[in-house]
């Protein structure tokens, strides 16, 4: 029963083999076996209480009427950073122990009303400041591939949980690259949507400029469905005007087998490694461009000189951080636990690297002003041109690189380096990461340790992205569950029919 996609799942349902309250009961099977317990992934940060009373009420309905959207009966997991009226949201903070908020965020009003089942929220690094995934409130997320690294981060536990089927899908958000790092870590698909097509509203924030929250699902299909239901204009986050007029009638739709007859991609070589520590992940990105040549794209590899200087200079997020927290509290912590990003500072309670990284934050007074952000988004501009120029020169549908030059790092250490999110970050444009292949395997990681690929396009094409994704899945079937969380027996409670 693992590695159920939406459209299988909704198979079933129809057929009568399966209903979401069954599927649930699987879910829950896995969580209480691997969560906390065997591997202990530590995935998880609140397990809905009532997922078996929303499952039979879904059931009934579909029973009755038909399902309420393209989403109905999918459970799915939220990063804790997303707003839930039914659940805490903590950011994976002690401080932040039993904070709740009276409305859903935007997104999940969405992926609710299209029928989706919020199953649980996930771990993260904590106030998602960093790419380990490692909190005071849940521990440090393992990788169910590796179980010695990280699931990537900051929305490492969505990408294990999603990977370890604890559920079918699952949100991130990504300020740096922490949707996508953890699809990486954990053969999963991983998508940053354009600034302004999905509502920000309800995400606790890092930065005004970087912040986008978007989907982590193990194919491109989920994750375009995903997509489907959360994209839109939402008033209370107004730069989702920009998107107005940018959405097509479905991304989901618009996938095709044959998306890469024809395509122009450009490899990017300047962020491919040229080192010994690189060696694993570049063979796999060599398979991806021969799988893609393959099956009929043309293949141009790229350099654009002094692109690693400009990356390493449009990072914004030091210099809004302290004022996107304090707006944050302003509005949403009247009487909670803390009520002022002050308030969580004092509490001291986040593991040394995360406590320095929010006192660094937080010691930046009037950022907006600093000199060094205004340079900062002049950068960001100057990315945009180049990068729009540089597809535009050679006609290219996008361009792709591997997400990470080396493979996740072994547990304990304080972040992963050497990720290549600031391309997308830094210009605004969308980018989907998607299985790429494993590294060699070993005794830890028996399949091997998962790449992940990504693509990049212009602003708003994101269907041409995940089509293209989508075709290379098709053609390489990458896509493994992990060994660290086997199916597991009946008597487990892992049945078909409620």
């Amino acid at each position: 029963m693992q590695e159920h996609s939406i459209a299988s799942v909704h198979a079933a349902y129809r057929d009568g083999t399966l209903t979401t309250t069954a599927l649930v009961r699987h879910h829950l099977a896995r969580i209480a076996a691997y969560d906390r317990k065997g591997p202990a992934l530590l995935a998880l940060l609140h397990v809905h209480p009532q997922a078996l009373d929303e499952a039979a009420r879904l059931d009934e309905v579909w029973r009755t009427a038909g399902p309420v959207g393209p989403l109905h009966g999918i459970p799915i997991v939220l990063k804790d950073n997303f707003h839930t009226h039914d659940l805490p949201t903590t950011c994976g903070s002690t401080a932040m122990r039993g904070f709740r908020t009276a409305a859903d965020a935007t997104v999940v009003q969405r992926l609710r009303a299209a029928g989706a089942l919020v199953l649980a929220k996930a771990n993260l690094q904590e106030f998602a400041r960093g790419g380990v995934s490692i909190s005071s409130l849940g521990g440090q997320v393992r990788n169910p591939y590796d179980l010695g690294r990280t699931a990537g981060g900051s929305s490492g536990g969505t990408a294990a949980a999603v990977a370890a089927d604890f559920a079918i899908a699952g949100t991130g958000s990504d300020t740096g690259q922490s949707i996508r790092s953890p699809a990486s870590a954990c053969n999963l698909v991983g998508v940053r949507p354009t600034r302004g097509l999905v509502s920000r509203w309800g995400v606790v924030p890092n930065s005004l400029t970087q912040d986008e929250a978007g989907p982590i699902a193990r194919n491109a299909r989920d994750a375009a469905l995903m997509l489907d239901a959360m994209a839109g204009y939402d008033p209370r986050d107004p730069v989702t005007a920009l998107g107005r007029g940018h959405r097509p009638a479905s991304f989901a739709e618009g996938l095709e087998a044959n998306a890469l007859q024809g395509a122009r991609i450009g490899v990017l070589q300047d962020l491919c490694g040229r080192e010994a520590r690189h060696a694993p992940v570049n063979a796999v990105i060599e398979g991806v461009i021969a799988t893609m040549q393959a099956q009929g794209a043309t293949v141009l590899r790229l350099e654009l000189p002094g692109l690693d200087a400009l990356l390493a200079g449009v990072s914004t997020e030091r210099w809004e951080a302290r004022i996107a927290l304090e707006r944050y509290f302003a509005e949403f912590g009247a009487g909670q636990p803390v009520s002022s990003f002050e308030q969580v500072l004092a509490a001291r309670s986040a593991p040394a690297p995360i406590q320095r990284a929010l006192d660094a934050d937080y010691a930046v007074h009037d950022g907006l002003r600093d000199p060094e952000y205004l340079q900062r988004l002049a950068r960001r501009d100057t990315l945009r041109v180049r990068l729009a120029a540089a597809m535009a020169e050679e006609g290219l549908d996008a361009l792709l690189y591997p997400l990470q030059k080396i493979l996740p790092v072994p547990l304990g250490l304080d972040d992963q380096p050497e990720r290549n999110g600031a391309l997308s970050h830094g210009t605004g444009f969308p980018a989907v990461c998607f299985p790429g292949g494993f590294s060699p395997p070993t005794a830890q990681a028996p399949l091997g340790v998962p790449v992940g690929a990504e693509l990049i396009g212009p602003d708003f094409s994101e269907a041409r992205l995940l089509a293209l994704a989508h075709a290379f899945e098709q053609a390489a079937r990458v896509r493994r569950p992990p060994p660290s969380t086997p199916d597991l027996p009946a008597a487990a409670g892992h049945t078909s029919a409620a």
